[in-house]
This record gives C-alpha cells, sequence and structure tokens, in this order.
C-alpha cells in the first residue's frame, strides 16, 4: 500500500478520495469539490490517501499547530474491511506527525479529533463500510488512547450554511502522557476558533459553546 500525499485538486486521486468521501460521510460533512482548491495549497493541512493497485482505498487530512503543540485529525476514510487500511494511516500518520512537529522545532502534546455518537447516527450507513461504523470507530479510537472531552459539542456544517451539526462528540489523544485527566479550556477554545475560521458562517450554539469554555479551567477528559 502506498502512502501518497494530495497537495491540489488536479492530482488524479483526489477525485477518487472526494468519492470516497461522499459515499461515507453526510454531506455536511462534506467540503464542496471546488473548494478544496485553496486548503489543499496550505502546507499546514495534510491530506493522505492509502493507495492499493492504483485505487484509493483510504485517506486521512490531518494538520499540525505549531503554537498549540497539538494536531488535529479532521478524518479517516476506510474504503475497503478486512485489508488493514486502518493501522496503515493511523501509523503512517503518526509517524508523518512526529517529523512535522520534529522539522517545526516544536512537539507533539496531544491530537483532537471528532467521533460520531452511535445513538445519535444510527440512520448513517457510513458507505456500508463496517469498519466506519460509528460503535466500531469508538472503540479504536479508545484503544488508540482517545477520551472524549466533557462539554455539550457542537460542530459547524461545512456547507458552510450556518447549521449545527449534532450526534458528534469531540475528542482529545494525550501523546506520551496516558495519565492526563483533563484538557486546558483556554486551549480547546482557542483551537476550535483556529480551526473553524475557515468557516464564515456558524451557528449560534457553537459561539455559546466556546463562551461556556472561556468561563471554564479545565474540561475533564472520559472514556469514551
Amino acid at each position: 500500500m502506498e502512502y501518497h500525499r494530495i497537495t491540489h485538486i488536479e492530482d488524479p486521486y483526489f477525485s477518487q478520495m472526494h468519492a470516497l468521501m461522499q459515499a461515507v460521510f453526510p454531506a455536511e460533512e462534506v467540503l464542496a469539490y471546488e473548494l478544496w482548491a485553496e486548503p489543499l495549497q496550505d502546507p499546514g493541512i495534510r491530506v493522505f490517501v492509502a493507495i492499493e493497485e492504483g485505487k484509493v482505498v483510504g485517506a486521512t487530512e490531518y494538520r499540525y499547530y505549531r503554537d498549540m503543540q497539538i494536531a488535529m485529525t479532521d478524518f479517516t476514510i476506510i474504503g475497503k474491511d478486512g485489508k488493514g487500511i486502518g493501522p496503515f494511516l493511523a501509523g503512517r500518520r503518526m509517524a508523518d506527525l512526529r517529523q512535522t512537529a520534529a522539522e517545526a522545532g516544536g512537539k507533539l502534546n496531544g491530537m483532537f479529533a471528532e467521533i460520531y455518537n452511535p445513538e445519535l447516527s444510527e440512520g448513517l450507513a457510513f458507505g456500508g463500510v463496517k469498519a466506519m461504523n460509528a460503535v466500531v470507530r469508538r472503540e479504536v479510537l479508545a484503544h488508540l488512547g482517545y477520551l472524549k472531552l466533557d462539554l455539550e459539542y457542537v460542530h459547524p456544517s461545512w456547507q458552510i450554511d450556518g447549521e449545527a451539526v449534532h450526534g458528534l462528540e469531540f475528542c482529545y489523544m494525550p501523546i506520551d502522557d496516558a495519565g492526563v485527566q483533563a484538557v486546558d479550556a483556554q486551549l480547546v477554545a482557542t483551537f476550535l476558533e483556529t480551526y473553524y475560521s475557515a468557516l464564515s458562517e456558524k451557528p449560534d450554539s457553537w459561539y455559546r459553546m466556546v463562551q461556556e469554555l472561556r468561563q471554564r479551567d479545565q474540561v475533564a477528559l472520559l472514556p469514551i
């Protein structure tokens, strides 16, 4: 399997990756094809696909924030069951992130990720891939070391329509420090403001969530 980085929408593998996203995720979770042109040219956004026999069978997007010393996994897609795509992507992603942090003269303290709440996403088929089922994915993230943040999480729609997307939880994986039981609330607020600055329209409930974080010292980390 090949780990290939995509940096422009003209990449022949980009259309395959975007089609895979549309097959797996709800429409509000997928940025329109043409709107990918600018983000892909951002050196801080790292989009990789797993290629087998010329076909995209998996993909992951993530980014490293040197000023905050943390990373964010935007998405992970497994296109086929039983081929070891998940471990391949997770292993290559972590190796790349550690190298990226080292080259930036920083360190990697942890990584954020969003995850579907199975009880609120029962109607989602996730492309019929069993490995993408919300319950399975939660168990995988738990084994990787992710914990969910104790907050009422609201996700702004990537369709840039100002709608609130529910059914997701916000998680954090401490790196090299499994004993962490909480994360700095100001770090979480700053991260969310930075991460979603690309969206011009966000729901009022998202702004309230960030304001509430600004009034807290820490956010507890709970089992997924």
